[in-house]
């Protein structure tokens, strides 16, 4: 499949935060905020493709051809966790007031689905390293379109209604997700993944 083809993809008719659902800890706490989740979804866009990066050719090249593949599992969680730490040590140093903004969520993104998702997806499909380099771009990428969309939709929300209490918070964010992803199904006809 076409590289390009992939990238587009992944973006629109296969958003993870809004076809497959995942993702969704931080897709519901960070969205309260544009800013906060620019910067979440920076973050997310810098981990998703750098620990695709590394985990591809560590798959196909050291685990594959020593038949080790049942450690695949492991070798991903240690590649994301010392990426997300890295990441956690440049923007302590660099961004302070968008550490404190994040809260727990940063270091969180270890342990977030999409990231270990796109590194199985990776594997399930038989990428190749440019198909792999596409889809954890076009993924983190969709990822990230969807929580600024759901923050910048929230904050607007905030200025201009009163929403009933009983649907504050991660209530209308489940609605306005569902809104999301049936307005993305109108790309489902253009593109599919394999």
């Amino acid at each position: 499949m076409n590289p390009l083809t992939i990238l587009i993809a992944s973006i629109f008719t296969h958003n993870i935060a809004l076809v497959y659902i995942l993702g969704m800890c931080p897709f519901i706490i960070i969205s309260k905020n544009y800013k906060t989740a620019m910067g979440m979804g920076i973050a997310i866009i810098f981990v998703v493709t750098l620990t695709a990066i590394i985990n591809w050719p560590i798959y196909w090249k050291v685990l594959v051809p020593l038949h080790s593949e049942i450690l695949a599992f492991l070798i991903f969680i240690i590649i994301i966790a010392a990426t997300v730490q890295f990441l956690e040590m440049l923007i302590e140093k660099f961004f302070p007031p968008l550490q404190s903004s994040f809260g727990i969520f940063l270091p969180l993104i270890t342990v977030n689905c999409i990231v270990l998702a796109v590194c199985l997806f990776m594997v399930l499909r038989n990428y190749s390293f440019i198909q792999t380099v596409c889809y954890s771009f076009g993924t983190s990428c969709g990822w990230a379109m969807a929580i600024i969309l759901m923050a910048a939709i929230k904050e607007k929300l905030m200025l201009v209604s009163d929403i009933p209490k009983g649907l504050r918070g991660p209530g209308i964010t489940m609605i306005i997700a569902g809104l999301m992803a049936l307005a993305f199904m109108g790309f489902a006809g253009i593109i599919t993944l394999q």
